[in-house]
């Protein structure tokens, strides 16, 4: 029996629409690891191969392997009943002829169900080599998706050349030629220079912190080291105090007991006026901005443009299927290139649920 629950119908919507124009009849092989897609087009130029992981479902049960078959376009008009935000679940009985999918609306009590019929096809599974590319690039899928379709409105094929100035795409038509160069992004580039300097500057900073700690305190004689330790326990606990007044008063000192006892407004007076309070926010809002600037770095990775090469590599493809290829671009918001003379070239989007990868032949000569 097989039992899959995916939290968001969309993403399999997505899927289908991305590859419903390729193939029209496929298996879906379900095992315990997950749910496998691989089939090729009827010219048998491209191949596309998808992998639903067991782990990404809210909930996956599958007692042996056992195939679905079932046509692309019907599948597809079922799903389109559902909403993107629906739970979706797909069940099968062993050998049974009909897929169950049941829509479980999240914002109301709405259940619909519907059936479809299997069918018998008959498939071998390729088994695709591991393959060390000579060039590899990541980009936005955005970016790519917009290039293959403005270069589709020149000609039918397209050149990707990855040099040391970058990816070219490259597409000559009867009328007008057209070509668009991405560089590799400077940020992205320079991340491993900025990581092993920022070491170095943490190791060399680590001292001048201790200097500068020594000459805070030498510049504050005033503050008692009791401050300091209370100002050190309650920086992550300003919150508590002023909604739990008088628990650590008995160990304040007597002014300080009388402003624990106001309300919310005389806990805000009470951090104005007292000296000690000021540098403890400072190193509240440093935390913050550090981690903040972190992971807006993080965020600007994924939008650059990425070359890894180990040589030249020049091929033509067919636009068609790119553009047919750029339409998984809402499942991920980067996608991968890898390519090697002679070798089909790999179009791979990897999104939380598993992935999705393309596989296409190159143009020989004037074919």
């Amino acid at each position: 029996m097989l039992e899959a629950k995916l939290a968001e119908a969309g993403t399999l919507k997505k899927l289908l629409d991305a590859i419903k124009e390729l193939v029209t009849d496929a298996n879906f092989e379900c095992n315990e690891e997950g749910i496998n897609l691989q089939a090729m087009d009827n010219s048998h130029v491209a191949l596309v191969a998808v992998n639903l992981e067991a782990v990404g479902f809210k909930r996956y049960r599958c007692d042996r392997p056992m195939p679905l078959g079932v046509n692309l376009t019907s599948l597809t008009k079922v799903l389109k009943c559902a909403k993107d935000d629906d739970i979706c679940t797909l069940k099968a009985a062993d050998e049974a002829d009909v897929l169950n999918l049941v829509y479980e609306a999240k914002n109301s009590d709405r259940i619909a169900e519907y059936d479809m019929k299997l069918m018998d096809i008959d498939s071998d599974t390729l088994g695709i080599p591991d393959t060390e590319y000579d060039a590899r690039v990541t980009m936005p899928s955005a970016e790519f998706t917009r290039i293959v379709r403005d270069l589709s409105q020149l000609g039918e094929s397209v050149r990707i050349e990855v040099s040391k100035e970058g990816v070219r795409f490259a597409s000559e038509g009867e009328s007008a030629n057209g070509s668009v160069l991405l560089r590799q992004t400077e940020e992205v580039a320079k991340v491993g220079k900025i990581k092993a300097e920022s070491k170095d500057d943490d190791e060399e900073g680590a001292d001048d912190d201790e200097d500068d700690d020594e000459k805070a305190k030498e510049k504050k004689p005033k503050v008692k080291k009791e401050r300091d330790e209370d100002v050190e326990m309650d920086e992550d606990d300003d919150v508590e105090e002023v909604n739990k007044p008088g628990e650590d008063g008995e160990e304040e000192q007597d002014p300080e007991e009388d402003e624990d006892d106001d309300d919310e407004e005389g806990g805000k007076k009470r951090k104005k006026k007292s000296g000690p309070s000021k540098p403890s926010k400072k190193p509240r809002t440093s935390k913050a901005s550090s981690k903040s600037k972190g992971k807006g770095k993080e965020d600007d990775e994924p939008a650059g443009v990425t070359i890894e090469m180990n040589q030249h590599v020049s091929l033509t493809f067919s636009l068609k299927y790119l553009v047919n290829f750029s339409k998984s671009a809402s499942l991920c918001p980067k996608v991968q290139l890898m390519m090697s003379n002679d070798v089909p070239l790999l179009v791979a989007y990897d999104f939380g649920q598993g992935h999705i990868r393309y596989y296409l032949a190159p143009k020989i000569g004037d074919d």
